[in-house]
C-alpha cells in the first residue's frame, strides 16, 4: 500500500500542475476576448459551451468522472466568460444601461397615487416620503395604480412590497414584471396599530371591533383579552377607523394607526397592542421613467433562468465574483409554464458602479431574460 505522504505529494504536484495550466487557459480567454472586442462578437455561445461540455465528458472513464468533469469545466468555462466581461468592460464595451441619474428625485408639486383610502398606512408612506407640497389621489388596487402611472395620470405612485412578519407581497413583484414602471424610493413604516374609539367612549364599553384581517391576526394576543367582543374582518384598517367614526356607535372600535385615527376623529383608547413590537411594511415608490438618484446604492432586478441543473448558481456566482452584495432573494412562478420560476433579486451597489455593470452584463447574457426594476 502507498504511504498516505506520498499520495499527498503526487496530489500536490497535480494540483500544481492544474493552477498553471488553468492560468494559461485564462491568458487564453483574454485573446478570445480581444478578439471578440475587435469583431464585436458575443462573449456567451451556448451551442459552443455544450458541445465543449460533451466532448470533455466523453473522455472521463465512469460516470461519477463524467459527472465531475461535466461541473469542473462548467466552472472553468463560467470563470472564462466573467474574465471577458471584465475585459470588454474595461474596454469601454461594456454597454449603456437605460437609466439617467439625477441627483435628486423631483418631490414638490408631483402627483402621487396610493392603493387603498384615506388613512391608509400607504399614504403614511407617501407623506413621510414627499412631504405636504403634492396633490395625491387614492385607488381601489395595485394594479390600478401601476396602470396611473404608465397612463400618466400619476407621476409616482406608492406601493406595499414587504412586510416584517407577514412576508412579501408576492403580486406585487409580477406587476413590476408586466409593467415598464420602475423603482426610485422606498419608505418603511412602523405598522404601530392601536385600539380606535369614539371620542369618550372606554374599552369597558366595546362590543365590536373591526380591522383588516391581518390587523385582527397582529394584536391577537391582546383580543384574546377580549373575547366578549365581535371581530369583524374589513378590506383596510382604514377603512374600519372610517366606519366607527361615521356610525357614531360607542359600542364600535377599530384596530388602525394613529395616523388612521387623527384624520378621522377618534381617540387611541388603547396603544402598543400588536404581537410584534418590530413590524414594519416597506414600501416602493414608482414612476414611469428610468431614472436614480446618483447616489443610490441599493438595485433590484429579475430574471428567468434555462429550466437545467446549476443554472441559479451560475446566475449568482456574477455577484460573487464581482464583490457584489446580494440582500434578498425572492421567486415566483411563471404563468403558462409549470414548474418554472422567475427570480427577483436586491443587491447592494449603484448602475454606474463597474462591478454593478460586470455583473449585469454576466446575467443579462446568461439569463432568458433579464430586467432591472430599479436603483434606489
Amino acid at each position: 500500500m502507498a504511504d498516505l505522504k506520498d499520495l499527498r505529494e503526487k496530489i500536490d504536484a497535480i494540483d500544481k500542475e492544474i493552477v498553471r495550466l488553468f492560468e494559461e487557459r485564462m491568458d487564453i480567454s483574454r485573446q478570445v476576448a480581444e478578439y471578440k472586442i475587435g469583431a464585436g462578437r458575443k462573449v456567451f455561445d451556448k451551442e459552443r459551451e455544450k458541445a465543449k461540455i460533451e466532448a470533455v465528458k466523453a473522455m472521463a472513464h465512469n460516470e461519477f468522472n463524467r459527472h465531475g468533469v461535466e461541473e469542473l469545466f462548467a466552472q472553468i468555462m463560467a470563470m472564462s466568460r466573467k474574465l471577458q466581461y471584465q475585459l470588454l468592460a474595461k474596454n469601454g464595451v461594456a454597454g449603456r444601461l437605460p437609466f439617467i441619474s439625477v441627483e435628486e428625485i423631483e418631490k414638490a408639486g408631483v402627483r402621487v397615487v396610493f392603493q387603498g383610502v384615506e388613512g391608509a398606512y400607504s399614504q403614511l408612506a407617501m407623506k413621510q416620503y414627499f412631504g405636504d407640497g403634492i396633490s395625491s389621489f387614492h385607488v381601489e388596487t395595485w394594479r390600478d395604480a401601476m396602470e396611473a402611472i404608465a397612463e400618466g395620470s400619476a407621476d409616482f405612485a406608492v406601493l406595499p412590497i414587504e412586510n416584517s412578519t407577514a412576508g412579501s407581497v408576492n403580486d406585487m413583484y409580477d406587476l413590476l414584471v408586466e409593467f415598464e414602471n420602475y423603482i426610485v424610493g422606498e419608505q418603511i413604516i412602523k405598522c404601530e396599530q392601536t385600539l380606535l374609539g369614539l371620542p369618550g367612549a372606554d374599552t369597558a364599553h366595546i362590543k365590536t371591533v373591526y380591522s383588516h384581517p391581518q390587523g385582527l391576526m397582529q394584536c391577537r394576543r391582546y383580543l384574546e383579552g377580549h373575547r366578549e367582543w365581535k371581530q369583524v374582518p374589513l378590506e383596510n384598517t382604514a377603512v374600519a377607523a372610517k366606519k366607527v367614526s361615521e356610525e357614531k356607535d360607542m359600542s364600535q372600535a377599530a384596530i388602525a394607526s394613529t395616523y388612521a385615527g387623527e384624520l378621522f376623529g377618534l381617540s387611541v383608547l388603547a396603544e402598543g397592542i400588536y404581537n410584534e413590537k418590530a413590524n414594519s411594511t416597506r414600501f416602493i415608490i414608482v414612476t414611469n421613467q428610468r431614472i436614480f438618484r446618483e447616489d443610490a446604492g441599493k438595485i433590484s432586478i429579475c430574471f428567468e433562468l434555462p429550466h437545467t441543473s446549476g443554472s441559479l448558481y451560475n446566475m449568482l456566482s456574477h455577484f460573487i465574483y464581482n464583490n457584489v452584495n446580494m440582500t434578498n432573494i425572492e421567486s415566483r412562478p411563471i404563468p403558462g409554464r409549470a414548474w418554472e420560476y422567475r427570480f427577483f433579486i436586491d443587491f447592494e451597489g449603484n448602475l454606474n458602479d463597474g462591478a454593478v455593470k460586470n455583473a449585469l452584463r454576466g446575467i443579462r447574457e446568461e439569463a432568458i431574460t433579464m430586467k432591472i426594476l430599479g436603483n434606489y
